[in-house]
């Protein structure tokens, strides 16, 4: 048994050793006939806590399914909910944290309906409650359900009352301590009942939240507008500016600090990232066509000098166009956008996916953005449809590693289906500042007699 076990242990380390700057472990099988499981608002479908690192995603048959495994590099232990998706709905993600005791924090299956959640039975377990409220309160029309957890171990939920053109941005806090829900904000963003404001948020190393979002005027994605920003340096009381000045809650379009004015019709997307450098600094990167030109382009908004800026970094060709309502079947994937910074200079790397790049899973990467020199590198050898990137904010955050959920999805144009069967789902880890070697996706054995090729314990 002994002498089993280190062989086993001495073939991963080799594996990795040959792998170098990447590697992948495969957990299952997953839905693939729309982006559900690929969706960039994920926060997160991989999580770490403590040597525990979790997965989350719907199965073939559209059951919430759930992966864990030993850090850095151990098998996954998967194990099927009972639960079930409206997997049709591209909308209808699942979100994961873990607090800081080790409970799993599970949410998933909202387009404007009741809010689903529940927690894991005990720390560490794949074993999840019955559905519960939170506060019981603005929970009859959720979407968007997103976790964060902050420094001490407590978690940030945040999640969207109302309908696209119309809704409100509600905020809750979970304590450890007592692991009860309170509410934070009813309305922290207010549409006014005349838009909508689409977020990303973060939580920096000192416990600021930073929020940035676009407004939509109307379900056509063509109205999106703007990029506005807030950050929080009590636990998400209270609000202010980046000058500092308080903001009175809530937010609207008429007192929101923007960041970047970006008109209507621009193909500016929804629903990106946002992250900070090692002093807290913002960075925010969505995709738009600058003006005057046809093709949108990946697009970086930061602060320097306290006054906010905007630099291109990428030169796409292929123009498209943004219209209609749903979700879209669109050439490139929104970025997800990571820092690191290292003796006084910030390295910044861009998750994305572009048919330019033959649909692959892919980096560009600047290893120091005061020169703003940008070079991309993919991070599959093989198309991942219409993913989009999502990964283990938490262990990005505690070792500068990035580990990626990978799979390859469908999508049709507003909320139509491809006929993709069922997927792969991986894991794909990557140390940046190593050569880049891309990963080929194979193929995911599934035991004879399985009810379903993902619920395997």
């Amino acid at each position: 048994m002994f002498l089993t076990r280190f062989l086993r242990l001495l073939l991963l380390a080799l594996l990795t050793t040959a792998l170098g700057a990447r590697a992948q472990t495969p957990v299952g099988l997953g839905w693939a006939k729309n982006n559900v499981n690929g969706a960039i608002f994920r926060k997160n479908s991989v999580v770490s806590q403590g040597q525990n690192q979790y997965v989350a995603y719907y199965d073939s048959l559209g059951y919430v399914t759930l992966g864990k495994r030993r850090l850095p590099a151990g098998p996954w232990q998967v194990q099927r909910t009972k639960y079930q998706g409206n997997v049709k709905d591209a909308h209808n993600v699942i979100s994961l944290m873990a607090d800081g005791a080790g409970y799993l924090h599970l949410s998933f299956d909202h387009h404007n309906n009741p809010l689903h959640y529940c927690r894991s039975t005990a720390p560490g377990s794949l074993t999840m409650s019955e559905l519960q409220p939170m506060t019981g309160d603005r929970e009859q029309k959720v979407s968007y359900p997103e976790f964060y957890r902050y420094p001490s171990g407590d978690l940030l939920f945040m999640y969207r009352d109302g309908g696209s053109g119309n809704g409100n941005l509600v905020l809750n806090r979970y304590a450890v301590k007592t692991q009860k829900w309170t509410r934070l904000h009813d309305v922290l963003i207010d549409g006014e009942g005349q838009r909508n404001a689409y977020w990303q948020a973060c939580i920096d190393p000192m416990g600021t939240i930073h929020v940035s979002w676009v407004w939509r005027e109307s379900p056509n994605v063509a109205s999106n507008h703007d990029m506005a920003y807030a950050r929080s340096l009590d636990g998400g009381q209270t609000w202010q500016k980046s000058t500092g000045e308080t903001y009175k809650l809530p937010i609207t379009a008429g007192t929101a600090e923007y960041a970047a004015r970006i008109p209507q019709n621009s193909e500016l997307i929804n629903q990106t990232t946002i992250t900070t450098d090692a002093a807290g600094a913002p960075y925010i990167a969505s995709y738009w066509r600058p003006a005057g030109t046809q093709v949108p382009q990946y697009q970086l908004i930061y602060l320097k000098d306290k006054q906010w800026r905007t630099t291109q970094i990428s030169q796409r060709t292929t123009p498209f166009s943004l219209s209609g309502v749903g979700t879209k079947r669109i050439p490139i994937s929104r970025p997800q956008l990571l820092a690191s910074t290292q003796k006084g200079r910030t390295a910044a790397y861009l998750l994305f996916r572009d048919a330019e790049r033959q649909d692959r899973a892919s980096v560009l990467q600047c290893a120091d953005l005061g020169t703003n020199t940008w070079t991309a590198a993919d991070l599959t050898t093989a198309s991942v449809g219409n993913w989009e990137p999502s990964y283990d904010t938490e262990r990005w955050k505690k070792e500068q590693v990035l580990s990626l959920f990978v799979q390859r999805t469908g999508q049709g144009d507003g909320e139509t289906l491809e006929n993709l069967p069922a997927q792969p789902v991986y894991v794909l880890d990557w140390q940046p500042g190593q050569p880049v070697r891309p990963a080929t996706l194979g193929a995911v054995a599934v035991p004879a007699g399985a009810p379903s090729p993902a619920a395997v314990k």
